[in-house]
């Protein structure tokens, strides 16, 4: 039997990171409630919500950075999923009703160089993606989720 997808940690900031775990939140149109952006950039509805695999995390560990869910900057860190292999458009279903849509690859930028500038680097293609809100809802740690 394939491991369910889920939320292992929702994660939210004044702006910038880390971004600190919640046990649940408000989803709106416009992105997590409570959760701010430093960068206008980042203040899109096509960019939402950024999603990172915590394997993804767990290989950046592996080669000696020291990163748990939200220390990138992440608003889900999800496991079972593999988002950054899910082509633009994917729709993801949560079990508490909200659905999400894959929208934009998330690229690493210069806010990692407080981590380390060498991660902008290693977490090329390993650093989650973005989605737009299609259902809005409460989130909750451990909800799975499904692809449409």
């Amino acid at each position: 039997m394939k491991d369910v997808a889920r939320i292992v940690s929702i994660n939210i900031s004044d702006g910038g990171i880390p971004k600190r775990p919640i046990p649940f939140v408000e989803l709106t149109v416009n992105g997590l409630v409570g959760d701010g952006h430093n960068h206008e950039k980042h203040n899109s509805p096509i960019q939402a919500v950024c999603l990172q695999d915590i394997e993804k995390l767990q290989e950046l560990n592996e080669v000696g950075y020291t990163l748990g869910p939200g220390d990138a900057g992440e608003n889900l860190t999800v496991e079972n999923l593999n988002v950054n292999s899910l082509p633009l458009g994917t729709q993801l279903k949560l079990s508490g009703g909200v659905v999400l849509e894959i929208s934009k690859v998330r690229k690493p930028c210069y806010v990692m160089d407080a981590i380390s500038p060498q991660l902008k680097t290693d977490a090329l293609n390993r650093h989650g993606m973005y989605a737009k809100v299609i259902r809005e809802g409460i989130l909750k740690v451990g909800e799975n989720i499904t692809i449409a």
